[in-house]
């Protein structure tokens, strides 16, 4: 099961997690741990293993582009929905990726998604997506409800991730 730390906004009795994570096994193979989710959030990170490397020995673009995508979508779909919310799902309609440095095994990346605009059944997710070596993170803001980055690392992607509200089947 992926681990979760949620903030007051979703725990509740015990330990609660995103629901989308339950039967995430790529999720779950990624490692990725959830740091905070409020409706519109979330801040997920991982380790970065060998078998998530490319050929020159940086971080795969597909795996920064998943763990992206994770975030994008713990932050589209609430993660105890009401009965009405639990009839529909959000889903990607399209995103764009911009590698700006690459990432090595050993660092643990963060990603920071949060809500820009949504208007009926669509919205615009921006996901800022972190490198550090694990000796050099340290705990951002004091505030919980902040989104100031500082302590994640350096800024190694940035991901636009365009959502769409549809019928759950």
């Amino acid at each position: 099961m992926v681990e979760t730390a949620l903030s007051d906004a979703v725990q509740g009795h015990g330990a609660v997690q995103h629901h989308l994570l339950e039967n995430d096994y790529a999720s779950e193979w990624m490692g990725l741990e959830v740091i905070r989710l409020d409706d519109g959030h979330a801040t997920i990170r991982m380790t970065l293993r060998k078998e998530m490397l490319n050929g020159f020995g940086m971080a795969h673009g597909g795996m920064i582009f998943a763990f992206g995508d994770t975030a994008f979508a713990l932050a589209c779909n609430p993660a105890r929905p009401t009965p009405s919310q639990a009839r529909n799902i959000t889903v990607a309609s399209g995103v764009d990726i911009n590698f700006l440095q690459p990432s090595f095994k050993g660092q643990v990346i963060t990603a920071v998604a949060n809500r820009r605009a949504h208007t009926g059944r669509s919205g615009l997710y921006d996901v800022q997506i972190f490198a550090a070596d694990p000796g050099a993170l340290s705990a951002p803001s004091a505030d919980p409800n902040s989104d100031d980055p500082a302590g994640y690392g350096e800024l190694i992607a940035e991901f636009r991730g365009r959502s769409r509200t549809i019928s759950k089947k």
